[in-house]
């Protein structure tokens, strides 16, 4: 038997203990997913210990986006039932925590992110009893539940706006919102010059209940998203209720949507150009990164530390650098930062690196732990991103990036999917797709509306759990969107117990990571290699990343224990095949 995932050829002196420290966490790790992950039964006690405090510093956490990962009623919609019947999949691949998308009531104008009452769950995706339900059963399991919560806007079928929408220009519900007369003669035009970030311009006009045209309302997102004014002493306190009927029902932590942008500048002026989606997460900007938003993180630290289990709360924030990042997650702040920058950074080992140490520094200047992520429900899926040599050579990259990813100081967020490697799907029929960016840009980038691509739904495809059947088994009908037929082998049920498999690889790299104790939270540092590639150092372990399109030689950095791609050796050296990355114990 040769050592970790295809590691071949003469492996270096030494290499059966860290080979057997893999193949037990292996066997552990396949044996549990084999008798768990393909059926509905949900085992009574926890399949291992939750992680005590400050779990949140090196945890896992994988994004189930709820549509998308498992439909229990044939309906082609995922649904809370069935995340909660595969969440043993989750425990067996060995992650730590769950992030569930929105599921609460909504008219899914933005996938649920347009939220008519926070505290109640939509039909298409179960009932109050069914998110309780899997809140208590991830914890059996020894899962961490975040939940979702939209404090940006709320769906226009949300009561308030409702309520704005009949009162008067200045009316008491129209300060939940943001309503403004509009510019020129007969107030046609738009208070200013703010782009929604789904294309168009970021305000609607209104028409008063006798018919004439009426104020306009901001909405950073889709029309049906209206943006909430946090200036309102009553937005703030309704969310301070929203955050604690869930953490009562037993949540661990929330994921702030677009944190970064409840508070707006005053006056609300112009930016002066368009094409202003572009400009996010590069400078901060009138609607975006306010510093405002920072009183409110730490309005809701204090409530979540007023809480036991160490509750957190992660941002969704785009910052335009690494140090401005930081400040969501200063100790009396938010927990944890999406760290976008890793995320946007091409496949070149020195724009890596720089990425990396940058993010390090900023974060550990306040104390905070840093975040990895490679993908999730916004973006086009790191195999198709890294493809531009075709797309085996995207999933060469994703699969060394992943390695790379897990064995950075920190914690890491997995996208649903990525652990089987799955691409995005560029070719969705127009009249399926459902991103409201979509129809308000076309394709071609030619009708003015400077938003999004449009395009996420190639990255929420349905997941394949079978290799046949009615949508691989994603549910007991079809699926909301059409699964690729290619997808057949890229099922949970055909990779497992392939050990060449990416669902291997990552349940392999994932079982390491809790036997190690160098890897997770803690020191890092890097070691000397040739241009292109990466070499870091962890206590007890050496990571080695070519992202070069050539085989590196170098010397045998220490024991091996796992490659993404196979290794062999010559006198004292490992040939490091192209695109890919590699563990050693030292």
């Amino acid at each position: 038997m040769t050592c970790a995932h295809s590691t071949t050829g003469a492996p270096a002196k030494g290499t059966s203990a860290p080979c057997k420290l893999f193949r037990k966490a292996l066997q552990s790790c396949y044996v549990r997913a084999m008798t768990q992950e393909l059926t509905t039964s949900l085992p009574t006690e926890p399949v291992r210990p939750s992680k005590g405090p400050g779990w949140w510093r090196d945890a896992v956490i994988y994004q189930v986006y709820v549509r998308s990962f498992a439909d229990s009623d044939g309906d082609g919609i995922g649904d809370l039932r069935g995340a909660r019947e595969r969440l043993p999949h989750l425990a067996g691949l060995g992650v730590d925590a769950v992030w569930l998308t929105p599921f609460y009531a909504s008219p899914q104008a933005d996938g649920g992110y347009d939220v008519a009452d926070y505290r109640t769950v939509d039909p298409l995706f179960g009932t109050l009893g069914d998110a309780d339900d899997l809140v208590r059963t991830a914890h059996e399991l020894g899962l961490k539940v975040i939940v979702d919560v939209v404090p940006n806007h709320s769906s226009d079928q949300h009561p308030w706006f409702r309520e704005a929408l009949a009162d008067r220009p200045g009316g008491a519900a129209r300060t939940r919102y943001h309503f403004r007369g509009g510019r020129g003669t007969h107030g046609e035009l738009p208070p200013n010059d703010w782009e929604s970030v789904f294309g168009g311009p970021a305000w609607t006009r209104t028409t008063d209940p006798d018919g004439t045209p009426g104020e306009w309302y901001l909405h950073l997102f889709a029309p049906e998203q209206p943006d909430l004014n946090w200036d309102s002493p009553e937005v703030r306190a309704e969310f301070d209720s929203v955050l604690r009927f869930w953490l009562d029902l037993g949540v661990d932590g929330f994921r702030i949507d677009v944190a970064h942008g409840m508070v707006k500048a005053a006056g609300l002026p112009d930016i002066g150009r368009t094409e202003q989606a572009k400009l996010i997460g590069s400078q901060v900007l009138p609607f975006f990164d306010q510093d405002g938003v920072h009183e409110i993180h730490r309005s809701w630290r204090r409530l979540l530390d007023s809480y036991p289990g160490d509750r957190i709360g992660v941002a969704e924030a785009w910052a335009p650098t690494s140090e401005r990042l930081a400040l969501y997650v200063r100790p009396d702040e938010l927990h944890q930062a999406f760290n976008f920058q890793f995320l946007k950074c091409p496949w070149d080992a020195a724009a890596m690196r720089q990425v990396i140490d940058e993010s390090l520094a900023a974060t550990g200047s306040v104390g905070a732990p840093t975040t990895w992520v490679l993908s999730n429900h916004d973006v086009v899926r790191h195999t198709t991103r890294y493809a531009d040599g075709g797309p085996e050579r995207g999933l060469a990259r994703a699969r060394a990036a992943a390695l790379l990813t897990l064995a950075l100081p920190g914690s890491s967020y997995l996208y649903q999917g990525e652990e089987l490697g799955l691409p995005e799907v560029t070719d969705l029929p127009d009249e399926l797709r459902q991103d409201p960016a979509f129809f308000r840009t076309s394709p071609d980038g030619e009708d003015g509306q400077n938003g999004q691509d449009g395009f996420r739904d190639g990255c929420r495809v349905p997941l394949p759990w079978t290799r046949s059947g009615e949508s691989y088994g994603f549910g007991p009908g079809g699926s909301w969107l059409p699964q690729p037929d290619d997808w057949s082998g890229l099922s949970v049920e055909a990779q497992t117990g392939d050990p060449g498999s990416t669902l291997e690889l990552y349940r392999g790299a994932l079982a390491l990571r809790r036997e190690l104790p160098g890897l997770g939270d803690g020191p890092m540092s890097w070691l000397k290699a040739p241009a292109g590639v990466l070499a870091l150092s962890r206590p007890g372990l050496v990571c080695t990343l070519n992202t070069l399109g050539e085989e590196v030689e170098l010397p045998v950095p220490g024991r091996a224990l796992l490659s993404s791609a196979p290794l062999s050796y010559g006198a004292g050296t490992v040939r490091i095949p192209p695109d890919s990355c590699a563990w050693w114990a030292i």
